[in-house]
């Protein structure tokens, strides 16, 4: 392999052709610090690239291949360029399978003057492959976000115990399969896993549903019939929407809660259960107390553990992840050779909003895989749904969406809604730029309390400071 070398590209920040790379990327000096990294790489090791400036690289690529500066220093001097897999160790404290490809820098004259370090994050590839092949059915929980690893950190905590869990989260993250996992990795992942739609039936089905029937009970009965909660024995009920739940079936299951005992419909005899109960809910449940719609003595029975899902746009770093994830499992599943998407489709599907989280970027991406005739996603195969402003408002963007911690919403809004009429193409980078900058006069140049306004990370603001001039 040659030594790599970069192109004299006008006006192209660096950090912004490392940002179109798909993976981990470092560019070193000569003394092995770092000099520049792209996002991915922000999101892999958990350091800003504004922190890691000037940092050797043993602090910020923490790995166990060995002495890096060594290895480092050899490919610096052979020009012979390094492929080796191993771990690193991020800011969070997660190790992280990663491969190595290490190759030199030279300027015009020949002269060597750093490397270029590439990380690819194979756990996706390891996850991906034991998907296909396990027997549990459980899907793989991809996140490297923050937001992700505080929660992820929680899991263990919350399977060693038989405590009720309360999941909240918006639609789409991704509660029943945390639900799910939580029972796995518990004592009782021998037993069953039940899930049940306290939306989906009308009150007297889904009383019937939960708790069984004796024959004669109302007609259609013919026989006894056990209920979710008796087949679940042992093992874990899954009460997802438990918003949804009528409220003369909060008190009955407010009993299962207390004393694992309840009358199945018709029944003069109590029947026993040992199961362990998780509900999950998108709607606040404290706000339907105060309006009488939710007990809040169930509220707080079930509201022993609590365990908060992220919304996609909260998670930062994790929708690129989730798109080079996905796209390798429908290729994979409709034997087609995608590598990827064009730089355009990339840049709509990065900025677009997913008010319907993780599940409607999955389908966004299997529609797309259907569609793809190349090697490559096109701006053309997206879903058309994605182009089409709402509310006068174009439709991909994120910054609508306010987070209820948030400052009040910023002047910026109101341009927003104004330039509906604009194509997208046309006019985003001067909302973007335009949304910045009110912010920042907002907060009278405070950066923190900008990117929060904003809905980003600190890091997002910064990288979005440079590439519009404003740093």
């Amino acid at each position: 392999m040659e030594p790599a070398s970069f192109a004299n590209c006008d006006n192209i920040p660096v950090t912004e052709i490392l940002n179109g790379v798909p993976h981990g990327v470092a560019i070193l000096d000569r003394d092995l610090c770092i000099m520049e990294m792209n996002r991915f790489l922000e999101v892999l090791t958990g350091f800003a690239n504004v922190d890691a400036r000037g940092v050797h690289a043993d602090f910020i690529l923490r790995s166990n291949i060995g002495n890096n500066g060594k290895l480092f220093r050899n490919v610096i001097e052979t020009e012979e360029y390094l492929s080796i897999s191993g771990d690193i160790i991020s800011r969070h404290h997660k190790k992280i399978p990663v491969h190595f490809t290490v190759s030199s820098l030279k300027n015009e004259s020949g002269d060597s003057t750093g490397l270029l370090v590439f990380l690819e994050d194979i756990s996706s590839l390891q996850s991906f492959d034991k998907k296909r092949h396990t027997m549990s059915g459980v899907e793989e929980i991809l996140g490297h976000s923050p937001k992700m690893q505080e929660m992820f950190e929680l899991l263990p905590v919350l399977a060693h115990t038989d405590a009720s869990v309360l999941i909240t989260g918006e639609t789409g993250t991704g509660k029943d399969l945390i639900a799910e996992s939580i029972h796995k990795s518990s004592k009782r992942s021998r037993y069953p896993f039940i899930k049940v739609n306290c939306g989906a039936l009308p009150e007297s089905l889904l009383e019937s549903e939960l708790f069984g029937h004796v024959r004669g009970a109302f007609t259609g009965a013919v026989k006894d019939r056990p209920g979710l909660f008796r087949l679940a024995q042992d093992g874990t009920i899954f009460l997802t929407e438990i918003g949804d739940l009528p409220l003369t079936l909060q008190v009955k299951l407010l009993s299962v809660l207390d004393d694992m005992e309840f009358f199945p419909v018709g029944g003069v005899k109590k029947v026993h259960v040992n199961v362990r109960i998780i509900a999950a809910t998108h709607r606040p449940l404290r706000e339907l107390v105060k309006k009488g719609e939710f007990r809040e003595d169930l509220f707080y029975r079930l509201n022993v553990l609590r365990l908060h899902v992220p919304a996609l746009r909260e998670r930062e770093g994790d929708i690129r992840l989730l798109l080079d994830f996905f796209v390798r499992e429908f290729s994979a599943g409709l034997h087609k050779s995608i590598k990827g998407y064009t730089p355009k489709a990339l840049n709509i599907l990065t900025v677009y909003a997913y008010p319907g989280n993780v599940r409607e970027l999955r389908n966004i991406v299997e529609y797309a895989v259907n569609i793809c005739q190349g090697e490559k996603i096109q701006k053309e195969g997206l879903p058309r749904y994605l182009f089409i402003p709402v509310e006068g408002k174009p439709h991909i963007s994120a910054y609508e969406r306010r987070d209820e911690h948030s400052e009040k919403a910023m002047p910026a809004l109101e341009l927003l809604a104004k330039t509906g009429e604009k194509t997208v193409s046309g006019s985003w980078q001067e909302i973007e730029k335009e949304m910045i900058v009110e912010a920042l006069k907002q907060t009278g140049g405070n950066r923190s309390r900008a990117a929060k306004i904003l809905g980003w990370g600190r890091t997002t603001l910064w990288r979005k400071l440079n590439r519009h001039g404003l740093a």
